[in-house]
């Protein structure tokens, strides 16, 4: 702790003597001293610092009233004069003046030389920064211990206590630790973890603003993208066994072993969750699950993230997925499927989280799960390959002689079948659509008049849309 005026003045190695009164700032602790002859000081002067002098240009009782004042204006604690050369004591313009001010005197005698003051002073400040420093690496040690052993949380905890005020953590614009920051005054500090996650923390005020909360910060931004790394690393391994299970591969005691060592018993009813970002695909790697889902288990399938949760949480877990993906500054689009037991319950679950995406909404429920989408949804069925064949001459076609082909077609399968519906849907003679039928015909080699083909069709078109 850095020396008070009043430890200053009980020094018996000094025999420094008090002339004024000194109960106003006897116990603020002195910043610096310093020695000076001139009579304007006040440039070099700061607050909380005493003024040490032999008076020797205060020859007139003016230059030693005006020095007073100068010194007072400037903010120091106390005044130190010398005697013994300049004056045989303090003068009394000077006790007087200062007295008025409120600034406190203490006569330094002849057999005291300055540099003994300062010294005692450079010495407390020196212990009180040895201090200070040996308790910010005590501070720096208990928050390093702690984040491995205990955790984030646990980490953010321990800095609370040690600063003596209320700490919160904001990723994603979810509040991951601390209370809701409300109306309370709170300093915020960002902190950097390699993701674009708007990653904050918070801190109550007033507390002391030193090194603990620096450190803190790094550690909390090393921790966070320690985190994402393990998150993606998970996510791709689960992934993995999810891509195998939608494929087929993966059946039997096999599946039931694999789904286990991801965390899910396939004993149990599990719904599944999935969330599909157009141009955010790398951020659902290592996007953070909002705290009241940590449970569930996360993948990465196709570059959409999957979520697995017990029973029929879908629809809770999509709800809330939706409001924390716009918080994070992520479009997406979530769709669930309904909660089944076994690894072909889990696999349906799919289907129809899949299927539910299809509707294009923020958030999208699963409705019955048709022929078409397991067609769609199955690897081994060449879906696209026959996209391109029925689909890419009247594409072309249409591109050369400015026709609506594909359009009439789409109409055509959407409206059943009806000539006369799609004529009046697009303003056509029913002549013109069957003319049109005939050339979708002979281009694709698929007659949509014909329910074999018109099924074709509907598949490429379909997948088309899909791709």
């Amino acid at each position: 702790m850095a020396i008070t005026l009043l430890k200053l003045l009980e020094s018996r190695s000094l025999g420094l003597k008090p002339h004024t009164d000194f109960s106003g700032v006897g116990h603020t602790p002195i910043e610096w001293a310093a020695v000076t002859e001139l009579r304007d000081p006040s440039p070099f002067l700061t607050t909380g610092a005493i003024v040490l002098t032999t008076g020797l240009r205060q020859t007139t009782i003016a230059n030693q009233e005006a020095f007073v004042r100068t010194v007072h204006a400037a903010g120091v604690l106390a005044l130190g004069y010398g005697t013994g050369l300049s004056h045989r004591s303090v003068p009394a313009a000077v006790i007087r003046e200062a007295a008025e001010l409120g600034l406190p005197v203490f006569e330094v005698p002849y057999e005291t030389p300055f540099m003994a003051i300062t010294k005692l002073i450079a010495d407390a400040l020196n212990a009180d920064h040895l201090q200070r420093l040996e308790q910010l690496l005590k501070g720096h040690q208990q928050l390093a211990s702690t984040l491995l052993t205990g955790g984030l949380r646990a980490m953010l905890t321990d800095l609370s206590r040690m600063l003596g005020t209320a700490v919160a953590l904001t990723q994603f614009a979810a509040r991951i630790h601390g209370p809701e920051l409300g109306e309370d005054k709170w300093h915020a500090v960002s902190i950097a973890s390699g993701l674009r996650d708007k990653c904050t923390l918070y801190l109550a005020e007033p507390y002391g603003h030193d090194g603990l909360v620096d450190y803190a910060q790094g550690l909390i931004g090393l921790e966070l993208a320690n985190q994402a790394r393990l998150r993606e690393s998970r996510r791709l391994v689960a992934g993995q066994a999810f891509s195998d299970l939608l494929a087929g591969t993966l059946t039997g005691s096999e599946a039931n072993a694999r789904l286990q060592g991801i965390g899910i018993d396939p004993d149990q009813p599990h719904s599944v969750v999935l969330v599909a970002a157009t141009g955010q695909e790398k951020a659902l790697r290592t996007l953070p699950i909002p705290p009241q889902f940590e449970h569930a288990v996360s993948a990465i399938v196709e570059d959409r993230l999957a979520l697995v949760v017990a029973r029929n949480d879908g629809a809770g877990l999509a709800d809330a997925l939706d409001g924390y993906l716009q918080g994070a500054g992520i479009v997406a689009r979530v769709g669930f499927g309904g909660g089944y037991t076994q690894p072909n319950g889990l696999r349906w679950s799919f289907f129809e989280a899949i299927e539910a995406l299809r509707h294009g909404e923020r958030i999208n429920t699963p409705s019955k799960l048709s022929l078409t989408s397991l067609l769609l949804a199955a690897r081994d069925v060449p879906l696209h390959a026959l996209a391109q064949e029925a689909l890419e001459p009247l594409q072309a076609f249409d591109r050369k002689h400015s026709a609506e082909l594909l359009g009439t077609l789409r109409s055509y399968l959407e409206l059943d079948g009806s000539v006369g519906a799609v004529a009046e849907a697009l303003g056509l003679h029913r002549n013109t659509v069957r003319y049109r039928l005939q050339q979708i015909s002979e281009l694709s080699g698929y007659d949509p008049t014909t329910t074999a083909d018109r099924v074709q069709l509907w598949l490429a078109l379909t997948a088309m849309d899909l791709n």
